[in-house]
């Protein structure tokens, strides 16, 4: 039996260790192979591990850290003056061939500075992005968007990588056959968008390995289109975030609805089943874990606010890649895409 080993970054996150102690005892319990190192402070791990009646476990390990990076710390900073942090030590350990993966719930740019300078990039990656995967209208069909937030602008030749990367993603991790890719633009029609979006389209397109579909528009993410959505930082992170809230809009408008008026309780108590599985189905908790991917190294991270169940799904989402062995694998298709493009230019 093949052991799988993740660093977590305890002190990270909106609520620290209280979320990620309880979510790694989670995860142990569910999965005998696992071992997590568990960086940060050690009086606190205890403290914690304590009330789960915790003193020595042969699947954790504690690896004792002086510094905590803070959510709103500058990211330079955290890289320059943070080395015995939760967070450094982590990727360490990934660096050192000890870890297989590491896990955070903190700050995203000290997180991509760190992970950048500690872990580098894979050959013919010019910079990591953030991807997750958000569901859609079929049942259990999920579609990859990236990047998230990691780059706020990227050139032609970026994006082309980021389909690369998307792509193999979609293939390994959810075992998509040519996962269709698409990018994110203001319209469908080929005249509409910037000069960096149409010639990252020309270069996808040009690209045998990329099952290239076109462009898709907002409105579109969920509409099972596509497999991989690439799109720059800021338009990834903003629209991401109005889809969150979007669906926290709905879910307490209607919740406010069923409350409120006396047959709506009725219809609400016999569709109570039905209603539940919904929203299970877009609980953001299972969606949790955005991988920071074309680094030598997995790295995934955990929204800061996330609770203990979310946190878990991003352990898993580790330990997925880990199994597939993602780096390896975006290498190879980097490989062969670069020679795609070569030939085709």
């Amino acid at each position: 039996m093949n052991s799988l080993t993740i660093a977590l970054d305890v002190m990270g996150g909106d609520k620290g260790p209280h979320i990620t102690i309880n979510a790694a005892i989670l995860a142990i319990n569910k999965e005998p192979r696992l071992h997590l190192f568990l960086c940060g402070d050690k009086s606190i791990i205890t403290k914690y591990l304590l009330e789960h009646h915790i003193r020595e476990h042969p699947q954790l390990t504690i690896i004792p850290t002086t510094e905590t990076v803070a959510m709103d710390e500058k990211p330079s900073s955290a890289l320059r003056n943070k080395r015995d942090s939760s967070m450094r030590k982590a990727l360490d350990l990934v660096e050192q061939g000890k870890a297989q993966a590491c896990v955070s719930a903190g700050n995203t740019g000290a997180l991509f500075a760190m992970a950048y300078c500690v872990l580098k990039t894979l050959p013919g990656v010019e910079r990591p992005a953030l991807i997750s995967a958000l569901p859609t209208h079929k049942e259990n069909k999920n579609v990859f968007m990236l990047d998230l937030g990691a780059n706020v602008f990227c050139e032609a030749n970026i994006l082309y990588q980021f389909g690369l990367m998307g792509s193999v993603i979609a293939e390994q991790v959810d075992g998509i056959t040519k996962p269709r890719v698409a990018l994110l633009n203001m319209g469908e029609e080929d005249i509409k968008g910037s000069d960096h979006i149409k010639l990252a389209a020309t270069k996808l397109s040009a690209n045998k390995y990329i099952n290239y579909v076109g462009f898709i528009e907002g409105n579109d993410i969920f509409t099972n289109k596509t497999d991989v959505i690439v799109c720059d930082g800021f338009v990834g992170n903003v629209a991401l975030k109005t889809c969150e809230g979007v669906a926290q809009l709905v879910y307490r408008k209607l919740d406010r609805f069923l409350s409120e008026h006396f047959f709506a309780r009725i219809i609400g108590k016999m569709l109570a089943p039905a209603l539940k599985k919904l929203f299970k189905s877009m609980n953001p908790d299972q969606y949790n874990g955005a991988s920071l991917i074309g680094l030598r190294g997995i790295v995934v991270k955990s929204h800061g606010n996330a609770s203990a169940k979310a946190f878990e799904a991003a352990i898993f989402e580790a330990i997925k890649e880990v199994e597939q062995q993602v780096p390896e694998k975006i290498t190879i298709a980097l490989e062969q895409g670069l020679i795609e493009e070569t030939h085709t230019e």
